[in-house]
């Protein structure tokens, strides 16, 4: 299979750390409903590709976001893979906690919003109000040794509201970070956030007292920005970017979202520049190629199409 050709540039970290979402995020937004058996060999094959990070599923409501409802499932599908730090679970509120307690999990990420309409459509809560909502569970799971991420949505703007203010999204972050998460994500998800919006938001981030060696970036690729807005990330000094395999996802609660960053688009441009991934292209390649034939259509990858001839 082709390479890209290596030619290093200054000002990249050595090594990027990718968090792969594609079976919760990528799945989620699904018409049909993916047999459990095939999501637990897409997080197999996922992790015999070389992702070390692989957020498997999400304990939200079945009747909210259907195509999930199989999680624990799942989790008893994959036996102990499915588990352990580099094994993360969505939980949107105690509820959800108390199963990932339960079925073992250690990992668990949560999902704040920086705008008041997003927080009402997807969380039923208000920006403020999210964090009382949020509290006991990073308490919760900080008490019982569990890892735990949180994910601001909306970061980059609105469908309702247009632009997010960059303090506000600020403000999100640090609260969530005061709760005690251990990692914060920046998400573009409706994908219209571009290189500069980037730069500044990191620097406003970074600027309240957040390291970026705890931050990750989740691009959309709605306006074709995704990998432009990674690179500018990584510029400015971040080494986790979230990414899902063939391009999947999109957002249940905001019908603008399209795609995720395609994890082989990422990885090419990463070893093109080259920074250390710790993935096989050719096996991810493979396993976005098995995954679109479940799903019926082409990836949505342009590495993945390059590279095996599909349209």
């Amino acid at each position: 299979m082709r390479e890209p050709q290596i030619e290093p540039a200054e000002g990249l970290p050595e090594r990027v750390r990718i968090y792969e979402v594609g079976p919760r995020d990528g799945l989620q937004n699904e018409q049909g409903i993916v047999p459990v058996a095939d999501k637990a060999e897409f997080v197999r094959m996922l992790a015999q590709a070389g992702l070390g990070t692989i957020e498997v599923t999400s304990f939200v409501s079945p009747r909210w976001v259907p195509q999930l409802a199989d999680a624990a499932d799942l989790l008893a599908n994959l036996g102990e893979l499915g588990l352990g730090k580099d094994r993360p679970v969505l939980v949107p509120n105690e509820k959800g906690l108390d199963r990932a307690l339960d079925l073992g999990v250690t990992s668990v990420a949560i999902f704040a919003s920086a705008t008041q309409t997003f927080a009402e459509k997807n969380l039923n809560s208000s920006v403020d109000g999210q964090f009382d909502m949020f509290a006991p569970v990073v308490r919760r799971a900080k008490d019982a040794g569990m890892w735990v991420r949180a994910y601001v949505s909306m970061a980059f703007g609105d469908p309702w509201e247009g632009h997010v203010p960059i303090a506000d999204v600020v403000e999100v972050s640090r609260r969530l970070m005061d709760l005690g998460a251990d990692e914060l994500s920046l998400g573009d998800t409706i994908g219209v956030g571009t290189t500069g919006h980037v730069t500044r938001l990191l620097d406003g981030v970074e600027a309240a007292g957040i390291g970026l060696d705890d931050v990750a970036v989740h691009f959309h690729d709605t306006y074709g920005q995704a990998l432009a807005n990674t690179l500018a990330a990584l510029r400015r000094g971040v080494s986790i970017v979230d990414a899902s395999a063939g391009g999947l996802g999109g957002c249940p609660y905001a019908k603008s979202a399209t795609g995720n960053l395609a994890t082989e688009d990422l990885v090419w441009a990463l070893h093109g520049l080259g920074i250390e991934t710790g993935v096989d292209l050719d096996q991810l390649v493979a396993t976005s190629a098995w995954m679109a034939g479940r799903l019926g259509r082409p990836s949505p990858s342009a590495v993945v199409r390059a590279l095996t001839g599909a349209s």
